[in-house]
């Protein structure tokens, strides 16, 4: 068995009219290159951890095509909520499309052999910028929110930060003690692409989490040395484009 992450699937089955080639290139059948690469890699008895931006639907009715789809795929999924998933309402509703073969980190862990999976979808953490990193183009709004901010909207994006911390941490805590491995889920980066420090690397060494993948960065500059690991936790971007469109394996063999 291995574990692998991918994120920004940004699928749109039930919402076809959303086309993710005015992105870039790259976005060009991107669905079949991500299907191609997950039966060439993943079994059924593998895990799949999934860091947010699923589905462009709107209302939770509309994701499901796109839950079909991903349920077809082999492996157990744990996803976490990113910021375009506006469809994603109450876990009560949720339920009602949610295949079998995926499972939702919201306030929670899932447990998975040796593996304790938390996570929460941060925002945009105070004192990190990536703009150095990514390649800005023409049309490409994906990668970052807004740089420059009033003051009653920094301060809205401040509440919205320290609530996702107190989810983070409410998740981290459930983690089954027993685990060999911890792991944690983002959509936001939770650390510089230099592995510079914040309050949420901070919380994360604290629960003594051994891997976190996160996702949120597209068209990020190639070649670049980014991330990797700081006091025992290792950071890995795993947006579907900076992967090529090729999940990542984090751990197995």
């Amino acid at each position: 068995m291995s574990i692998w992450a991918i994120a920004d699937l940004h699928l749109s089955f039930g919402v076809p009219n959303k086309h993710m080639d005015i992105f870039g290139s790259q976005w060009k059948n991107y669905t079949d290159k991500i299907e191609a690469f997950w039966r060439e890699s993943i079994h059924a008895d593998d895990l799949v951890l999934i860091a947010g931006d699923i589905s462009w639907a709107m209302h939770t009715e509309e994701a499901a095509l796109d839950f079909k789809w991903i349920d077809a795929l082999p492996g157990t999924k744990v996803l976490i909520k990113g910021n375009h998933d506006y469809w994603w309402g109450s876990l009560s509703k949720i339920k009602t499309i949610l295949p079998s073969s995926c499972h939702l980190i919201q306030n929670n862990s899932f447990t998975w052999r040796d593996f304790s999976i938390a996570g929460a979808r941060l925002w945009d953490v105070p004192g990190l910028c990536f703009n150095d990193i990514v390649d800005f183009k023409e049309g490409v709004q994906l990668n970052l929110e807004t740089a420059v901010q009033g003051d009653q909207a920094m301060q809205e994006s401040q509440k919205i930060y320290q609530r996702e911390l107190g989810r983070l941490e409410m998740s981290l805590k459930s983690i089954n003690p027993l685990a060999k491995q911890r792991i944690a889920m983002t959509h936001y980066p939770p650390i510089g692409s230099a592995l510079q420090e914040s309050e949420v690397s901070k919380i994360l060494e604290k629960y003594k989490v051994n891997t976190c993948v996160f996702g949120h960065l597209h068209n990020v500059k190639p070649g670049l040395p980014l991330f990797g690991e700081r006091n025992g936790v290792k950071y890995c971007l795993t947006s579907c484009d900076y992967l090529n469109f090729k999940p990542l394996k984090i751990a197995g063999t």
